[in-house]
Parts: structure tokens; sequence; C-alpha cells
């Protein structure tokens, strides 16, 4: 073991039930589904409002994706984008995609068509797989493309294809308006001169198509999640299936299992959905009750019906569940780990957890470029709003942001992380990669340290605690919000002539979205907050919509004529505390 990790504080308080490391697979995340459909294949993987899609199943359809991909042309290390809500055919989808060698690229499904273009064109996406609601926003993001780089085929699948043949039992049924966008079926796109062609999902698997042999390594390319910086356009992370699998394999830490249920309700294009729904998940031969989008009373009752054991959330659901009238009714008793981050879970909502149902909320961090978990809080002895211990593997340091000396306990400084799920750099960002890693001065090792751009402090037992962002972010219920790209979007629209965006304290989200707006002098008395943010739903994702619009005459600048965003935003908390 190295001589850092042997001595860093966590260790005295690390759980003795857990090795301080895990081995993990030397192989592809592939093989995890080849096991698990050999081990359980009449075991339920996934259950979709009640309808069961067992292990063999699942096997079946990522082979016969895979298949069809590789019929389109797709080769090893080609990559392929995934635009769809969380159904069972996301996860045949991914496995079909890995299983073929090839690249998933996750992309957020509230994307609209300015900005999903980005999710084709930055990593030439040679195929694009999608649901039937997001179809015609990857049309319009084709049109707006030069030929030569839209994708040459789409794959288009319905929700309504998973659900239950029969009809939905009523005890699983969600409301009317989310059952009739789950039985949606719009048709398909024109091809059009230069478009790609479509396909339908149920058509390519009727096909049957088996792929070529399986070469894909642990040091492959597996999957380019997004995430956004304080400049340009969003940067694909680069991670492979090893980086993947050391985090796919760490259930023992929330004391999962084959026997584990979980409620599959984070999305699973975001990191922390994929990690726990869709690759852990697999890897441990468990089952997962898919909610494609938050429901707190279909929440409820399905982790009342199904015996959910384990549930990842955001602490929002947690809030808005306790806000039901019916949350009494409940039957929360199999629940044995909840447990999730991406916002503070507010002291008092985390003690009435533990006091109605005994459960600690166990919080964890860790970002795009750590696959999820870096950090988290061990289920037996958790601090309440503290981000918890690094992981298996992990080195964490708090340091100096300029010096990047190691600062004491207590000081409070910038995260920096070391371990064997740190992505493997900026898609072809090398100056960006560059500038994510750092050796700290006098470490002879020559060990690199990932920036997280978070402050933080470290108490002494180990515990890290965050306390401000270096890097400019928004956190909204566990989105992230960066401003740069809505700014960007912004500048769009034509009454615009500067916009800052800032964060807002609200009480339900934690952090919300405000712009602050110089508008062009022909647009001023003519254009309207209401006007600014309705537009700005039809360009971007709704969780980056600006909820409060200030218009000013002018915006600060430095004396290099940067917008000193800073001023803005500490303007913006002063209010907040009158």
């Amino acid at each position: 073991m190295p001589e850092a990790q042997a001595t860093r504080p966590h260790h005295a308080v690390w759980p003795r039930r857990l090795p301080r490391e895990v081995v993990a697979p030397r192989t592809s995340l592939w093989f995890n589904l080849d096991v698990s459909a050999t081990r359980y294949p009449d075991k339920a993987a996934y259950l979709f409002f009640g309808r069961p899609l067992s292990f063999r199943e699942l096997h079946a359809q990522s082979l016969a994706i895979a298949g069809w991909l590789q019929a389109r042309g797709v080769k090893k290390g080609d990559r392929v984008s995934l635009f769809m809500q969380n159904c069972p055919q996301y996860v045949a989808a991914l496995y079909g995609i890995l299983r073929a060698d090839a690249v998933v690229v996750p992309v957020n499904p509230m994307n609209r068509a300015d900005e999903f273009g980005h999710y084709i064109t930055d990593p030439e996406a040679k195929v694009v797989i999608c649901s039937a609601d997001l179809a015609g926003i990857v049309a319009q993001a084709n049109a707006a493309l030069p030929e030569r780089q839209r994708p040459a085929h789409v794959l288009v699948a319905r929700y309504a294809d998973a659900l239950p043949e029969g009809g939905i039992d009523p005890a699983e049924a969600p409301n009317a308006a989310a059952e009739q966008w789950l039985r949606a079926d719009p048709p398909l796109p024109g091809g059009g001169s230069g478009g790609p062609s479509w396909t339908r999902w149920n058509d390519a698997l009727a096909q049957g198509l088996q792929p070529s042999a399986h070469t894909a390594g642990p040091d492959d390319l597996a999957l380019l999640p997004y995430t956004s910086g304080t400049t340009g356009l969003p940067k694909g992370c680069m991670h492979t299936h090893l980086t993947l699998m050391h985090n796919a394999v760490g259930g023992q830490w929330g004391h999962s299992g084959p026997e584990s249920v979980a409620l599959g309700v984070v999305p699973m294009f975001h990191i922390t959905g994929m990690i726990y729904s869709v690759l852990g998940a697999v890897y441990l031969g468990s089952t997962t009750v898919i909610l494609p989008r938050w429901d707190r009373e279909l929440a409820g009752r399905l982790i009342s019906r199904h015996q959910v054991s384990h549930w990842t959330c955001i602490p929002t659901m947690i809030i808005d569940l306790f806000g039901s009238p019916n949350y009494k009714s409940f039957d929360l008793s199999s629940l044995r780990n909840i447990s999730g981050g991406g916002a503070a879970m507010p002291q008092a909502v985390a003690q009435r957890l533990l006091d109605e149902f005994g459960l600690t909320f166990a919080e964890g961090y860790g970002l795009t470029e750590t696959a999820a978990p870096s950090h988290a809080n061990p289920p037996e002895r958790a601090k309440l709003q503290c981000l918890g211990i690094p992981i298996f593997g992990v080195d964490s340091r708090i340091v100096d942001p300029l010096t990047l000396q190691e600062l004491p306990v207590g000081e409070t400084g910038e995260i920096v992380t070391h371990g064997p799920m740190v992505f493997k750099g900026y898609w072809r960002h090398p100056e960006a990669t560059k500038a994510a890693f750092v050796t700290l001065p006098g470490d002879t090792s020559g060990k690199q340290f990932f920036r997280t751009g978070d402050l933080g402090r470290m108490d002494e037992e180990g515990y890290f605690f965050i306390t401000d962002r270096l890097k400019r972010m928004i956190n909204a219920s566990g989105f992230k919000v960066w401003p740069a790209e809505v700014e960007t979007l912004l500048f769009k629209h034509p009454a615009v002539q500067e916009a800052c965006i800032i964060a807002a304290r609200d009480e339900y989200r934690g952090e919300t979205v405000k712009a602050v707006i110089v508008l062009r002098a022909e647009a001023q008395g003519r254009t309207s907050a209401e006007d600014i943010v309705a537009r700005s739903r039809e360009h971007m994702a709704a969780y980056k919509v600006p909820k409060i619009v200030e218009f000013a005459d002018s915006l600060p600048k430095s004396g290099s004529g940067k917008v000193m965003w800073r001023l803005l935003q500490d303007r913006e908390g002063g209010r907040a505390k009158t």
C-alpha cells in the first residue's frame, strides 16, 4: 500500500468490514453483463412499471443492438450518442454500444436542439440512439449542421414498448400526463436530403444481428460524459472501462449485493445514475426499479410495493417525499441504505429521516471527472452535511489553490484528488487536461492529483466538508449549471447586449439561476423578464433557464474589460442575508 494512503487521517475511522482498496476486474464492462446473465438468467435486472426485464433478455437485446451498430459501420472506438430518459432500453443501448467496442456519449434528455448539436459534432458521433419523444430534437439539430457532420443513422426507442403488455397495475401507474408521455408514438422524422436513416428499436432487435468478437479491454475508452466549465462549450471526460469499473464494483460500501433492490430515479445519463443504476447494478446482479421522472407519490408506492432496499437520490427528493400528504402511508421499512449528493441535505430533514424511519442519509461527493463518488460517508458512521471520507484507493488533500501546499486540518483550501476512478483527460482539450492535474510540492512519486475546483476543509478524522467553489458553477437541486454556457445561449437573444449569470438562493432548489442583463438600446422598454425566460425555454434545458431576470444599465468590469461576476455574486449573497 502506498505510504501516503497508509497515513491518511480517515483510515483511523475506516469501517473494519471494508478493504482499503478494491481489486477491479481487468475486463471490459460488457463482461459484467455476460457474467450476470449467466449467473442470474431469469432474475429481473430491471422493473419498469411492473414489467420485468431479465438479465437473459437484457443480454440478448444488447447483443442485437451491438450487431445492428456494427452493421451500420460502427467500429472500435467510434462514438454513439445516447439521448433518452431512464428506461430499460437505455441500459440495453449502453451495453450494446460497449459490446460493439464503441464509446457511449450520454446526453441530458432535457437538452434542446441548440444544445444537442454539440453532442453530435464534438465527439463526431456516428450514430444517435434516442427516445421517440426526442427524435424531433435530434432532427432539428441535424438540420442545423453541415451534411458532413451529421450522423448517418438514428435508432429510436418508444418507452411504451417496455411497458407491461396487459396494462399497468394501478398500484404502479404514473399520473395521467406521465402515462400519456410514456405511450406517445410520434412519427419518425423524414430522412430528407443528406439526413440520417431512421430505424425503430423493435425493428433493430427483430433483425437479430450478431456482433463480431468483443475486443475492448480495460484501458479502452468506454464513456464520454460531458461537463461544462467556466469557459467555452461542454467538454467530454474520457473514462475507460477500468476507471468506471472501480466505482461499479464498490457496492459493498453501501451493503449492496445481488439481493439488493434499488430505486433507479437519478437520471442514467448523469454519472451518478450511470454508476449506481447501470454499471454497478449489472455488476452486482441486483434488481433496479426504474422511475423515468421524479414523482413523489409513485416513488413512495414503488418503494413500498417492491421492498426497495437501496435508494441513491438527491436531497430535494427526500424533501418532496416528506411534503406528500400520503407519506405516512408509505412503507419505507425495507430501506437499508439511502445516500446521495449533488446538494447538501438540510439538518432538519436528515434528523426527521432518522427519527421517523431510523435511516441515516449518507452523503457522498464526486464529479463527472471522478466517475461519481470519490468520497462517501460510511453508512454506520455518517456525518451530516459532510462529503464523507475518501473511498477505496482514493487519496484526497486540502491544498492552497495558489501554492498547492497541503493545509492543516480545519483550514479551507482546494480539494484535490488522486484515485483509480479519475478520468484520463478532456476529449481533444490537451491544455485543459494539463491544467486539471497537478503534482504536489515535495512529492517525488510523480502522483498526479485532479483539481476539483471545489473549496473545502478536512476535520481531524479525515472527513471532508465543502465550503465554496473555485469554479463558477450553480447547483440547482443537484443539476450543475455552468454560467458560461447559459450566457452563450442568452447572447443569441436579439434583445440582449450583455448577460451575466449568477446563483440566487432558493428554499427548495438550494440555488437557482439568475440573469443580470443589459438590453440593447432598441429593446429597452420593449423586452420584459418574461420575454427572456420564454425564449430561454426554447433554447436550453429547463434547469438552466433563468428563474430570476434583473435588468441593469451596465455590468461591472475589471480594468481588462472582463465582467466582474464575483462582485455581482457577492452582492446577491448580501441580499439573501438581509
